[in-house]
């Protein structure tokens, strides 16, 4: 479908003051951006709306560029949902999209979505080759008829809050800060598939998720977790990499889940992380790892436990 036919697809009821932009995350930077979006519709009882990209441009802009995304395009949307704006549009950015110009696509946005106002981040543009920067919008706004509003960048201490600086921290592995930044805890979402039986000769099965390739994932590590399956949080100790103590092998994802027993074959699961407990290690023996394993499992009731109760007091 091309642009015409995803904005068509809304067709709201009052006219709009909108962001636009990818979201990944959802992050409190994206937050901070569409408070201001509600805050402006509201003063001109106007829908607050976010136009948000299916797909990263520079999927299109740059296709041997390797994109990965900090959630999926599903959660993406039911978050920004969440954030209480009247209207979520998503759309594809293709190669035609591409070329259009900052003054096209600004009067698709008024001919479909009727925009009075458009929000902003600083380094915003828009347009065939970025043309449509704040500057050039602000006097398309006020030849066309919208306000231009630029919203000043989100920091935390001496942390900017985007999407490069999350991605980048949780290569990492500090999923603490990580979830500062995003204002909830990083999760990440797989099919259980079948592994190769370590885990159970150890006497720690682990469920083995199958991450689509474009996901974000924690640098390499052994992580408390907590496993949601059904519906139901479980904690879990999750291990992520190539477990080089049995040779080279394929990145992993592996999820051992405390006091559970069944099957999870082919069943999605969602962990939630909570900490990094320490990184990868090649052990000597078999009875060294187990014996590791076991003291990763006792720190994972811990701190999941103490999490539990820090949160409860708030």
């Amino acid at each position: 479908m091309s642009v015409h036919g995803d904005l068509s697809q809304s067709n709201p009821h009052r006219d709009t003051v909108l962001t636009v932009g990818v979201f990944d995350g959802v992050h409190l930077g994206h937050r901070h951006l569409l408070e201001q979006v509600k805050s402006e519709a509201r003063k001109h009882n106007l829908l607050a709306g976010v136009v948000t990209f299916y797909n990263h441009p520079l999927t299109v802009l740059r296709p041997d560029t390797k994109i990965v995304y900090i959630c999926s395009v599903e959660e993406r949307l039911q978050l920004l949902k969440e954030t209480g704006v009247d209207l979520v549009v998503p759309i594809r950015f293709d190669l035609p999209l591409s070329f259009l110009k900052a003054r096209e696509f600004v009067s698709l946005l008024q001919k479909y979505l009727g925009m009075k106002g458009l929000v902003m981040g600083p380094d915003f543009a828009m347009g065939h080759q970025r043309e449509g920067d704040v500057q050039v919008l602000t006097t398309l706004g006020n030849e066309m008829g919208f306000t231009v509003h630029v919203v000043p960048h989100l920091a935390l201490g001496n942390l900017s809050v985007s999407s490069t600086i999350i991605k980048g921290t949780l290569v990492e592995g500090d999923v603490v800060t990580v979830s500062k930044l995003l204002g909830r805890n990083f999760a990440l979402t797989g099919r259980v598939r079948s592994g190769e039986g370590r885990g159970r000769q150890l006497g720690f099965p682990t469920a083995n998720l199958e991450v689509p390739s474009e996901r974000a994932i924690p640098g390499d590590g052994i992580y408390a977790t907590w496993a949601y399956i059904n519906g139901t949080r479980r904690e879990s100790a999750t291990s992520i990499g190539v477990r080089p103590t049995f040779g080279p092998g394929e990145r992993t994802v592996e999820a051992y889940i405390l006091d559970f027993q069944g099957d999870l074959y082919d069943q999605d699961i969602r962990l939630e992380f909570a900490r990094r407990l320490r990184g990868e290690l090649a052990f000597n023996s078999i009875e060294a790892l187990r014996e590791q394993i076991a003291i990763d499992v006792s720190q994972t009731r811990r701190i999941l436990r103490e999490v539990d109760r820090r949160v409860s007091k708030q």
